[in-house]
């Protein structure tokens, strides 16, 4: 009698994983999903816009023939999904295409301006993190009190303002009348760290306002509730610090909706970079995009939004990943 070979199937292995490792396989499986609506989108609003991007380059004593030469050496001649293909197997490789307008690879104009984006947003984050966690956690700890309304209407106040205006402020007070921050300009880290700093320190702080308010009020509102769980209550009257019922106990679980807002407050850094790349004068992503829309440098706007699009799902990807693994609600 020949054995009888037991073949599991793929949801037997996927269902013993952990509930937080079931999540973020969930979130690489609609990640890549995303890009690829996207990156497609990305490319076809390029693709199928009304500029003609060999008449743009060769001007106005273009020829028709010279037109379709030229389109033709774009390879903008050939069925839209073949391009697209073509275009996404390249980005894959790093190869973005080249600008129609200076002849510069895309990637190259990219890796130049993106660090620029990424300590902005990284800077903003931090701040944010910084100083609505410590706002959320205090107005917490003094519930109903002065300090806690105080918090909390600022943090009102603070939601409210754009981040350019702040800019514009802090630009007015430290650069124009106390003169101790540049008002404007970038120095790379490898060049001089402390100006780099000085350099980023006021736009980092701008951007990284309205989201640091809300953090504060999520944190406060969910540490308040947990402050009143049983489990809380319980660990106090056993004896234990407020700082360990705090930090071990009851921030834990009360984390959950405040990382929650840093996944969808990342996001919105990067799109509030634009005007404060160009009200502090920082060569940066956002800034090279708008400059080739101005000219409608096809393969540069392309290139910009598609590694935008894969900044925010790798940032998004890694927040969720550690939201889904270090607090207890979204692990259920």
């Amino acid at each position: 009698m020949s054995a009888v070979v037991a073949v599991p199937r793929p949801g037997v292995a996927v269902g013993r994983l952990p509930g937080w490792a079931r999540k973020v396989l969930r979130m690489l499986v609609t990640t890549a999903t995303v890009f690829l609506i996207t990156s497609f989108g990305t490319y076809a609003l390029g693709a199928l816009s009304k500029t003609n991007p060999a008449a743009a380059v060769l001007g106005e004593t273009a020829t028709p023939a010279d037109i379709v030469r030229m389109n033709h050496q774009f390879g903008l001649d050939r069925p839209l999904l073949v391009q697209y293909g073509t275009w996404l197997g390249h980005a894959f490789t790093g190869d973005l295409g080249t600008s129609y307008f200076t002849s510069i690879p895309v990637a190259d104009s990219i890796r130049q301006a993106l660090p620029v984006d990424l300590a902005i947003t990284g800077l903003a984050a931090l701040f944010a993190v910084l100083l609505g966690g410590t706002a959320g956690i205090a107005a917490a700890l003094n519930g109903g009190g002065r300090l806690d309304r105080s918090v909390t209407a600022v943090c009102s106040v603070l939601s409210t303002i754009p981040g350019f205006v702040v800019g514009i402020v802090l630009i007015v007070v430290f650069s124009a009348t106390l003169r101790i921050l540049p008002a404007g300009g970038y120095v790379s880290f490898g060049a001089d760290p402390v100006q780099w700093f000085r350099c980023l320190l006021m736009p980092s702080f701008a951007l990284s306002l309205t989201l640091a308010a809300h953090i504060a009020r999520q944190l406060r509102t969910s540490l308040v509730a947990t402050l009143r769980e049983n489990y809380v209550v319980g660990a106090t009257v056993r004896g234990l610090s407020r700082r360990r019922v705090l930090l071990r106990h009851a921030l834990r679980n009360a984390l959950g909706p405040a990382l929650g807002i840093l996944t969808v407050g990342v996001p919105a850094l990067l799109s509030g970079s634009v005007p404060t790349e160009r009200i502090f004068n920082l060569p940066g992503v956002a800034l090279l995009t708008l400059q080739s829309a101005e000219r409608h440098d096809i393969p540069v706007i392309q290139g910009t939004l598609l590694v935008t699009v894969t900044t925010v799902l790798a940032c998004n990807l890694v927040l969720g990943a550690l939201l889904a693994r270090f607090t207890p609600q979204a692990r259920r």
